[in-house]
């Protein structure tokens, strides 16, 4: 496929301008589930009387319905956009940079999707959809899953919808580890409800906060509901988690001044799992939770990260350099950062 594009680009450049500008607008649409004209065309950086021509095209093939509050994409539009998409991330060059990470960081898959989800809403629902196809693509009946929070993973679970073969059987969507404190939409308790519900599955649930004194730890380890659940979650085959920037999870779980200090100090650039990593992927400070320990995490059979947005580029290549991440779901804008982590090792 790729030789074949090169071919197209060198000979009808000009075709292929008008297939990105056309896909472009149709996957805007799609994202944007019902739009106006004028904010299309500002969305996209494109005159109206452009964008008119292109739309009306569009609607002449069946591609989009226009009525009087705006556009929507058609079902065949749907299909389109579908059958396009992997010919569309080859020609974005997003297939070889796929395979361009997979490789630096030793991972089963990378998937990337077009765009920055840190400054458009409707990338980020894009990539918990990409999030959400990914995860189920690697669900087998009788499978237990821990989630972790965030609002990233929340989408993942509102993106997901029931599988055309049926409930999944005896599979158990569980909580990481404690979250309470957090808001309510994001905790890891929420999140795993919602996506058990969504695929006919059963969940169970860690009432216990995110962050624990010593005192508080020793007392809740003893208590054996706690601890049965504890279990579960240790047992999972699939961990399913998001990747935070270091100081804005810290401000966000309201660390002491000290302790966001003693982050810095010690060079933490990522959080996940309640870990906080270095730049090298060391583990350089934990939270004290229950629920996933580190060597559940080395010990797990499939471990799928998902993140997004052009400020979390380091925070991801902290944590793939952990070494312990089988898939990686991402889009382009943190894609293009790791893609310059790499060349820098690469010079190193």
């Amino acid at each position: 496929m790729r030789n074949l594009l090169e071919i197209q680009e060198q000979l009808l450049p000009d075709l292929m301008e008008t297939l990105k500008r056309r896909y472009t607008i149709l996957h805007q649409i799609k994202l944007s589930g019902m739009v106006g004209r004028r904010t299309l065309a500002s969305t996209l950086s494109m005159t109206e009387r452009v964008l008119r021509a292109e739309t009306d095209l569009l609607k002449a093939q069946g591609l989009i319905d226009i009525e009087t509050l705006g556009m929507r994409i058609s079902h065949a539009g749907l299909a389109l956009l579908e059958e396009l998409e992997p010919v569309m991330n080859e020609l974005y060059g997003l297939v070889e940079l796929e395979e361009k990470i997979r490789q630096a960081y030793g991972l089963r898959k990378v998937v990337i999707i077009p765009g920055d989800s840190e400054s458009s809403p409707e990338v980020k629902r894009e990539l918990g959809r990409a999030g959400a196809r990914t995860l189920l693509s690697f669900i087998e009946n009788g499978d237990t899953i821990a989630v972790t929070g965030g609002s990233t993973l929340a989408e993942v679970a509102e993106q997901m919808s029931p599988l055309t073969a049926g409930p999944l059987r005896g599979t158990w969507f569980v909580p990481a580890r404690g979250g309470l404190g957090e808001s309510v939409e994001i905790q890891a308790n929420t999140i795993a409800s919602n996506m058990a519900k969504r695929v006919g599955a059963e969940y169970r649930l860690l009432h216990v906060p995110d962050l624990l004194s010593e005192d508080a730890y020793q007392s809740l380890v003893q208590d054996h509901h706690i601890q049965e659940i504890v279990d579960v979650i240790r047992s999972s085959r699939i961990i399913v988690h998001g990747i935070g920037d270091a100081m804005e999870m810290a401000r966000r779980r309201k660390l002491d001044d000290a302790s966001i200090r003693s982050l810095q100090e010690d060079g933490a650039i990522s959080e996940s799992f309640g870990y906080y990593f270095s730049d090298e992927g060391t583990v350089v400070h934990r939270m004290l939770t229950l629920g996933l320990r580190l060597e559940d995490i080395m010990k797990t059979e499939t471990i799928i990260g998902i993140a997004g947005g052009c400020g979390k580029g380091k925070a991801i290549h902290a944590v793939l350099k952990f070494g312990h991440e089988d898939i990686l779901v991402t889009d382009e804008a943190a894609a293009r950062e790791l893609e310059k982590e790499i060349a820098v090792e690469d010079v190193n």
